[in-house]
């Protein structure tokens, strides 16, 4: 069992119905964090939505969902102020909304070039506006948001600029917001249960991504989220403005 350090707490995760999302967000209730998720409002995600909740639920807390979609500022600003109703605080904001795509430039469409930096950059940017500021009259916040190991690759095209935003912005983010606030943000490598994802787009790609590993293993779901609620324990209160590459060590330079 895992202790209550983070009882009484408010945490919104965005893009939590699925993949990563729902497991940060149980491991944050497994702590004692109240949970506040979010996701698309598609009627596809109705029945994740629904575990989710339970899932929270069953540490015996407090969960509420938040459909919006992050590539739709009015849509964001939204999502804060309703979290900041229902619960009169957010203590902890994890960005994990972040759509991926991998077209080489000359052939991505503009519309998906926006929604991969508008939810993935711009969405950092206006959550982060709209939740510091109280953070700081509350003496205390955490924000963290998901990097990737694309950041460090030059093949995931525009997937790799907002992921490089994201860092760059953390780093920002630390500066203007400390020392009330800390903003870190995590790269994971290859997730071992997202294979079947990147393996459309690349069937060879976990093969590969593993041979590059001194660990020689992919990283899972739940050490990320781990990763995620301990940046937010009083053990990193020290750390602000890092990007912590959780990959195994896939991208040490080497010749």
């Amino acid at each position: 069992m895992a202790e209550k350090h983070l009882e009484g707490k408010v945490v919104l995760v965005t893009g939590s119905y699925r993949n990563l999302g729902p497991v940060t967000a149980e491991t944050f209730a497994r702590y004692g964090a109240n949970v506040i998720i979010n996701d698309i409002p598609a009627p596809e995600f109705e029945e994740n939505k629904k575990k989710v909740l339970e899932g929270i639920e069953s540490h015996g807390v407090k969960a509420l969902a938040i459909p919006a979609d992050l590539s739709q500022p009015a849509e964001a600003i939204r999502m804060c102020q309703e979290g900041l109703d229902a619960f009169g605080r957010v203590d902890i904001l994890v960005n994990n909304a972040g759509p991926f795509n991998m077209d080489p430039y000359l052939e991505l469409k503009v519309e998906d070039w926006d929604r991969v930096m508008d939810v993935n950059v711009k969405g950092m940017y206006l959550t982060a506006r709209e939740l510091a500021p109280p953070m700081k009259d509350n003496g205390w916040g955490r924000i963290v948001s998901m990097c990737a190991g694309s950041a460090y690759i030059r093949n995931h095209n525009v997937y790799t600029l907002a992921k490089m935003g994201v860092m760059v912005m953390t780093e920002s983010l630390a500066i203007e917001l400390g020392p009330e606030i800390t903003v870190n943000a995590i790269a994971p490598g290859q997730i071992l249960e997202s294979l079947p994802d990147i393996h459309e787009f690349d069937p060879t790609f976990g093969e590969r991504y593993t041979a590059r590993t001194p660990s020689g293993r992919l990283v899972t779901r739940a050490e990320i989220a781990e990763l995620i609620v301990q940046l937010c324990m009083p053990a990193f209160d020290i750390v602000t403005g890092m990007t912590i590459r959780a990959d195994g060590g896939a991208e040490i330079p080497k010749f």
